[in-house]
Formats: structure tokens, sequence, C-alpha cells
């Protein structure tokens, strides 16, 4: 690692997608899930405070990060709960503990109930798994995909950086934007970011949201106070659905709590493995 900045050196091919992966630590295996529009980035300050507590696996979702970008390709929710199966299967993974943010926590969700994934606990947090969800600019994207996606760099650039400052409660630092923003520019990075909203579709939630209960392992589900993405009432109504314990607020974040709070999640990862 160096600049704070998590590695990815293997790359791996799952459904006609190359996804780029990488682990960290030693210990029990832990997979760390990112959401949406980040990258495996976001657990760049997260992984070397779990490094001496679990081998850390991570990956950049299937049309994200470094993992391929391609006209046409799938990177909806459909597809990435089967990409973490495949990565399962890769790693010879038995009951991981599990990580999981925003569309990574939707990720998780769709691979314990549709793909029968088990693991041996789930700290899950500020996530996409309850209707309704979708930012307003997500819904204008939605209708207008075109148009966003040939518009002149400077104008997409400000747009990135101002829609990535949403989801922070504190002012994110130019590295952490810089971080954020790289893999969404260029013309393969420009489209790939609308096109991975314009598949942003809330029936991938609906169809599995009637199957949760609780799961068959410690879950902890925490939850930014100041989410303006996806409010608190989701958080608490998730735990209630899904595990025996409330959702645990965390004040001062918002809905990047890898940002504005990483200690309060590497503490309840920590509690929650024991």
């Amino acid at each position: 690692m160096s600049r704070a900045v998590l590695d990815l050196p293997h790359t791996t091919l799952i459904e006609c997608n190359a996804v780029r992966l990488g682990r960290a630590g030693n210990g029990p295996p832990l997979v760390a899930i990112h959401g949406t529009p980040f990258s495996s980035q976001v657990w760049r300050r997260i992984v070397p405070q779990l490094m001496d507590h679990r081998t850390v696996y991570y990956f950049d979702l299937a049309g994200y990060g470094l993992s391929e970008m391609r006209e046409g390709q799938d990177v909806s929710l459909a597809v990435q709960n089967r990409v973490l199966a495949a990565l399962f299967a890769e790693w010879n993974l038995d009951r991981p503990d599990v990580l999981a943010h925003d569309f990574g926590g939707a990720t998780a969700l769709r691979g314990y109930y549709l793909n029968g994934l088990r693991y041996g606990s789930l700290t899950i947090f500020d996530a996409v798994a309850l209707a309704p969800w979708g930012s307003p600019l997500v819904r204008h994207v939605r209708q207008h995909e075109p148009a966003f996606s040939g518009m002149p760099d400077y104008m997409h650039l400000a747009v990135l950086r101002a829609y990535l400052q949403t989801a922070a409660h504190q002012p994110l630092s130019d590295e952490a934007l810089d971080i954020y923003c790289a893999p969404w520019l260029g013309p393969v990075g420009q489209p790939a970011f609308y096109r991975q909203i314009a598949q942003m579709d809330q029936r991938y939630t609906d169809e599995v949201q009637p199957l949760y209960g609780r799961l068959d392992c410690p879950v902890t589900v925490l939850w930014g106070v100041h989410d303006n993405w996806i409010p608190f009432a989701q958080g608490s109504a998730l735990a209630a659905l899904i595990s025996d314990r409330l959702c645990i607020p965390v004040p001062g974040a918002g809905h990047l709590v890898q940002e504005d709070r990483p200690e309060a999640i590497v503490a309840a990862v920590l509690k929650t493995i024991g």
C-alpha cells in the first residue's frame, strides 16, 4: 500500500467482466463490499485497522473502480450478487465475515437470500436495501443518460465532485475526492458513471425485500445520523427485519461513514466478530 490507497493486484473474469481484487492481513476471512459510486478505496482507512484480526478480501464491483468498464455492460444489482458468489467460490470461502455499504449491502443481502451464501457475521451500514431509494440526481440521469454521458469534461467533473460531497457530512478532502473521482473520468470512465446510475433499478431490492428475516449469524446495522441519501429510519427498519439488535446511530456521519467516522466502522466490526 502507498498513499493510503489499497492495492488491487489481481484480476479475475466473471460473466465476461474483468474484476479487480486484492487482500491484506492475517486471520479468518472478512469480505468488504463497497457501494455506488465508490470503489474498494472506501476501505483504505478501514483495512489497516482490521489486518491484525482478519484477512480482508476486497474488490471493485463489476463496472466500478479498476474493474472493467465497457459500453453495453450490465453493472446493475442483478449481476453484483452473482459476482460475489463467484468470488466466494474462487477464494474458497466458507462463512466469512462480511462488511457491506450502500450497494454492497444490497449485494450481500441478495447473495444471502438468492444465492445461498452464508456469513460468519454481517456488519452492514447505510445500505440500499428497502424501498424507496434513489437520489434526485439518480432519477434525473435515468431519464437523460445520453445527455449526461456527453457533457464536456469540466461540467462532468463539477457534477461528480458535488454529488460525491453530498454523501459525506464533513467536507471531503481533496485526496478523497481525487480518489473517488478518478475511475469516472475520461472517455471510458465518464459514460461508465452515468451507465451505472441509469441501471439503478428498485426492482432488484423489491424482489428480495419480501425474503428478509433474521440471518443465521450475528448482524450489526449501523447508520450515519446525517445520511441525506438514505435516512436513518431506513436503517432502523432494516435492523428490525434482519437483526436481533437495534440499528446503531453514528453521530457526525452522513452516508459515507468511511470518511466521516471510520473508527465507528472498525469498532462495530470488531465487536461483531468478537
